[in-house]
């Protein structure tokens, strides 16, 4: 009888381990993965691509994901804020892609709120036909790229820049006046001895 207790007692064990590896080893489906993009990784598009666009099982509702491009020389290839257009597709406008390796990341927020970081590349080649914008892209207002032309100043947004100046020049005119009237106190001005 005691054998058979520590028997049914041993199995019992051995079966809960083997459901909780069982359980334990299925993928978090949580996590929200890429299913296609426009240009699709390992691709050769045309250097006049505008628009790329990345399809997802499921976006979290309200975040966009976030999109940035670095072209063969290591610099920054601008790309516009995403726009979501349903619950799977993110779509951005993007510079004028120089010809080469080009590298797209990608964050997004799962389900479950873990930030996701991916990438890819693909080639954007001179004399190749550009990739289209997608259909589900076509009638979107996309926000275009910051290119770092008339709308910054000193390598920031205009505004942020003339907040910026116009507070300096505020510290300097208030600096100034404290030192005039700190002199105008001292007895005998500038030149008592």
């Amino acid at each position: 009888m005691r054998r058979l207790r520590l028997l049914t007692a041993t199995a019992g064990s051995l079966g809960c381990a083997g459901v909780l590896l069982l359980l334990g080893g299925t993928p978090a489906y949580a996590h929200t993965a890429l299913k296609t993009a426009t240009p699709a990784p390992g691709a050769t598009v045309g250097a006049g691509t505008s628009v790329v666009a990345l399809t997802f099982d499921n976006l979290t509702s309200g975040i966009a994901p976030k999109i940035s491009m670095v072209g063969p020389d290591g610099h920054v290839v601008p790309v516009g804020q995403p726009v979501v257009t349903d619950t799977t597709t993110a779509c951005a406008a993007v510079s004028p892609l120089p010809a080469g390796v080009i590298t797209l990341t990608y964050s997004i927020t799962a389900g479950d709120g873990d930030a996701q970081t991916n990438a890819f590349q693909f080639e954007a080649a001179d004399g190749t036909k550009p990739a289209g914008t997608p259909s589900v892209c076509a009638d979107l207002s996309l926000p275009a790229p910051d290119t770092g032309g008339s709308d910054t100043l000193l390598g920031l947004g205009r505004t942020t820049a003339t907040a910026v100046l116009t507070g300096a020049a505020a510290a300097v005119a208030g600096f100034l006046t404290a030192r005039i009237l700190r002199r105008r106190r001292v007895p005998g001005g500038t030149g008592a001895a």
